[in-house]
């Protein structure tokens, strides 16, 4: 079983930045992927992010060169740092793990285990 807490959510004003935290439990942490997702009030949950066990990184387009998602398997925490925060952004951010990195991970589904989310709301 992996537990997942995120943290650091707020209100902002669009242009500020925010940074998130997602602490997970476990011992096999480094071999997992983990991701951010969004969700939206009345839309799906949508991909924004993924750091697989090798380090490699994906991110959806609407966030390329805003956001910047790391990882210490240390202290068994990812990260979203995000900047330039837009009203666009507003939504409840959800932690994700995917055990052993068994692929990109871009769907909802292809996901073991799911934090509470933590709210972001960016105004204008």
């Amino acid at each position: 079983q992996v537990q997942l807490v995120e943290s650091g959510g707020g209100s902002v004003q669009a242009g500020d930045s925010l940074r998130l935290s997602c602490a997970a439990s476990g011992r096999a942490f480094r071999w997992n992927s983990m991701a951010w997702f969004r969700q939206a009030a009345g839309k799906g949950r949508e991909f924004v992010a993924v750091i697989r066990w090798d380090s490699s990184i994906y991110y959806t387009d609407s966030v390329k060169g805003r956001y910047t998602i790391s990882r210490d398997n240390a202290k068994n925490t990812v990260y979203l740092q995000m900047n330039s925060l837009k009203s666009e952004d507003t939504a409840v951010y959800y932690c994700a793990a995917q055990v052993l990195s068994r692929s990109i991970g871009y769907a909802v589904g292809e996901y073991d285990y799911w934090g509470q989310g933590t709210q972001v709301t960016v105004s204008s």
